[in-house]
């Protein structure tokens, strides 16, 4: 039995549960990790990413190097032919053939070298092009400290506000629609606190697969404590077994099923009367609009019955304690907000918000993406949610970081799909992307490849090369959870330690010290000497932040060294708050949203009769760059397309057989699981697989509000696959070709 030199209390790296690992190292090598079965968060347990999907960092693909193209190095032109340079081979870096000039090829460098090409190569472009030219993915996957840093450079640096990262794909819809609605974005309640609960709607979330250990706390819920559990989702997920109730609504109408329980409430006056007297507004003019969300015209919509409506809506507002849990099958749709709203409208109505056991929660998909937004990760807003185009905000932060007045910009900046669609002469000249993945995570791949191409300089901050970093001119190594210290803040608001295990790996540096190097760099080319950049801790980072964003102000790494806290934590005696609204909502009075019902963009027709919806696996997480790195993409080694016995029958396809999955955007070649997990009409992918991408097939059409792509519909068609077809050069099944 091996004994381990120390045992190092950290915060899982996947999910955004943030359950408390252990990490035993013994010889500067994790290898084992445990949990304590006091954790506030998970109680001891973890899900196989948790418990095994560590081994990623020790993997030989990982770079620990600065790497740049010799081009760079040797003071040339960028060549021609970078479309080239997405070919990726197996060890993960790009394959220099015949049609490639040497000048692309990736050469190892130190840390100033690569450093000042970043510096250079940035500034020169900022004095040419301006603010707009500039642009930025923070990172989910990164300490609050990290993507702190990384905003504030941009914006204090070169003024611009093109600053976002993955919420734009995930929860943008429901950010949006919270917001409006209570003035919040985060969940209003901790998921622990579902045990509360005596009803419960889980809606969008795949939650066994995506968020495990709060789905162990759903089970226990049901049955351990008597809640009800209504499941509302197009699949047959894990917990309809235990469910008291299962709408399987047709991708895309959200709005028409919530609506039509709305409409149950009001008519059959199961109305909290005193909540929507007290603390809403626009109630009026809402209950006008429901008039025609009858719970026939949402079934004929949804294929939802009309009785099992009336029912769920019944058991819903008949609650003592009500909650809703929502994932990214009601946020990922070009109508997300609406969606979001509709399920808002509900708590609304019964006043199931605002007490213990209650509330809104959209469960959150990355380890901190709840962190990076609250960090300023966004481009309508710094840190703590404050609008970039309000000059009192702006006034805040131009004194924190020694900036002349009105020295940064009012201007909104564009969001991640609008950062690649403007690369081009006279719109965004240079990316940096620390920790993010478009070429996976963006929908129509095809057409972001060509954006990527378009891009005169990027730079990528990332501990492999990935899919995008593919296309980088210049390549930071960093360093992964367990070699920094920082914090992240889970899906419950709670903010907790991540600490290093031992050192890193070859010269890969922590994220915080690459930008803060860089940021001096760039400084002395600007001429400038204003904001702050040296920094001897990460807590420093925390600490200043927390001066302007009353939410983390009581937050310090000595009150959270055991047991994270919840924020708001506005001073440092205060306790955290674990239930928010419990008086007020922060815009004063909830609002209730007159809304309508937008199909999806993409119908299926006689061409693309399928519906295909996309999402996670649990052994698998966002783009795949950590666990398919990792043994754990032994245990699911490849894309599978989940169709309907009915519908594989008809169209000739067995359990196992290779499918070609074709939309109006791209086509993929994968192997068919025929379940009745799907509905008919509706096949399933995940997106985790580069060989298969799921996102080659997914619809660019946003949500005009939030500007999130629809993800979760857009018409395919499956057919058995032909032998052309598995000829292809890019079919890949069990990492080995047919």
């Amino acid at each position: 039995m091996i004994k381990p030199d120390r045992v190092v209390s950290s915060t899982c790296p996947y999910c955004g549960v943030g359950c408390t690992l252990q990490l035993h190292v013994k010889d500067d090598f994790i290898f084992k990790v445990t949990s304590p079965f006091d954790s506030p968060v998970n109680q001891g347990n973890l899900c196989v990413k948790g418990r095994f999907g560590y081994d990623f960092i020790y993997h030989p693909k990982r770079v620990t190097t600065p790497l740049a193209r010799r081009y760079l190095l040797e003071g040339k032109p960028k060549p021609k032919g970078r479309e080239q340079v997405f070919a990726v081979s197996k060890d993960g870096k790009p394959i220099p053939d015949s049609q490639i000039s040497n000048d692309w090829d990736w050469v190892e460098t130190d840390w100033d070298t690569a450093l000042n090409l970043v510096a250079d190569n940035l500034v020169r472009i900022y004095k040419r092009d301006g603010s707009d030219s500039m642009a930025v993915y923070c990172c989910a996957k990164a300490t609050n400290e990290d993507n702190y840093l990384l905003q504030k450079m941009y914006r204090a640096l070169f003024r611009t506000n093109n600053v976002d990262h993955c919420t734009r794909l995930c929860h943008a819809g429901s950010v949006v629609a919270l917001q409006q609605a209570v003035g919040s974005s985060a969940m209003s309640n901790t998921a622990s606190q579902v045990i509360m609960n005596d009803v419960f709607i889980v809606t969008g979330s795949n939650t066994s697969e995506n968020h495990p250990i709060i789905a162990l706390q759903m089970k226990e819920a049901v049955q351990k404590y008597g809640a009800k559990c209504i499941v509302i989702d197009p699949r047959r997920i894990d917990l309809v077994d235990m469910a008291e109730m299962w709408l399987p609504l047709k991708p895309g109408t959200n709005v028409p099923v919530f609506s039509a329980m709305a409409h149950v409430i009001v008519k059959e006056n199961l109305v909290n009367w005193e909540f929507v007297k007290n603390r809403t507004e626009g109630f009026n003019e809402f209950v006008e609009s429901l008039e025609k969300f009858t719970p026939e015209y949402a079934e004929e919509l949804s294929g939802v019955p009309a009785e099992d409506i009336r029912k769920a809506a019944r058991l819903y507002a008949g609650a003592k304690n009500g909650a809703i849990y929502w994932g990214m099958g009601i946020s990922q749709l070009s109508h997300g907000t609406a969606s979001a709203l509709a399920l808002i409208h509900l708590a609304f109505l019964t006043g199931h918000i605002g007490r213990d056991g209650t509330g809104l929660n959209p469960l959150r998909g990355q380890n901190n993406v709840q962190g990076a937004s609250d960090m300023g990760s966004m481009p309508f807003h710094y840190p703590g949610y404050m609008r970039v185009d309000n000059e009192e905000n702006r006034a805040k932060w131009e004194k924190l970081w020694n900036i002349e007045e009105g020295g940064l910009s009012l201007k909104l900046g564009l969001t991640t799909t609008e950062i690649l669609s403007h690369a081009h002469e006279g719109g965004v000249r240079s990316l940096f992307i620390m920790g993010e993945n478009p070429m996976m995570s963006e929908p129509n791949l095809n057409v972001v490849r060509e954006h990527m191409k378009e891009l005169e300089f990027l730079v990528a901050q990332d501990i492999f090369i990935n899919e995008s970093g593919a296309f980088a001119d210049v390549f930071l190594p960093a360093t992964p959870f367990a070699e920094k210290d920082g914090t992240f803040s889970n899906t419950d608001r709670r903010v907790q330690r991540v600490r290093t295990a031992h050192p890193p790996r070859g010269l890969s540096r922590p994220d915080w010290q690459i930008i803060c190097d860089l940021a001096l760099r760039i400084e002395s080319r600007l001429g400038v000497d204003s904001a702050h950049w040296t920094y001897t801790n990460p807590e420093e980072i925390l600490r200043e932040m927390g001066s302007v964003n009353s939410d983390y102000a009581g937050i310090t790494y000595e009150r959270i060294e055991k047991v994270g806290l919840i924020y708001p934590v506005p001073s440092l005696d205060h306790p955290g708050t674990p239930t928010l609204f419990k008086d007020d909502f922060p815009r004063g009075k909830g609002k209730f949203h007159v809304l309508d019902y937008v199909p999806i963009r993409e119908e299926p027709d006689d061409e693309y009769p399928f519906i295909l919806t996309t999402g996670r696996l649990l052994e698998h997480w966002h783009g795949g760059t950590m666990t398919r790195n990792s043994a754990l993409n032994e245990a699911y080694p490849e894309a599978r397309v989940e169709i309907h016995p009915a519908d594989a029958e008809i169209h000739g396809i067995r359990n196992g057989d290779p499918v070609k999955v074709s939309s109006r955007r791209g086509e993929i070649v994968v192997r068919a699981t025929v379940t009745e997990k799907t509905s008919i009409g509706v096949v399933f992918l995940p997106w985790h697989f580069a060989e298969a991408a799921a996102n080659l097939l997914t619809n660019d059409a946003l949500d005009p509000q939030a500007k999130i792509p629809e993800f979760k519909a857009c018409a395919v068609q499956v057919f058995p696959a032909r032998e052309k077809d598995l000829a292809h050069p890019d079919v890949v099944v069990n990492r080995g070709r047919y």
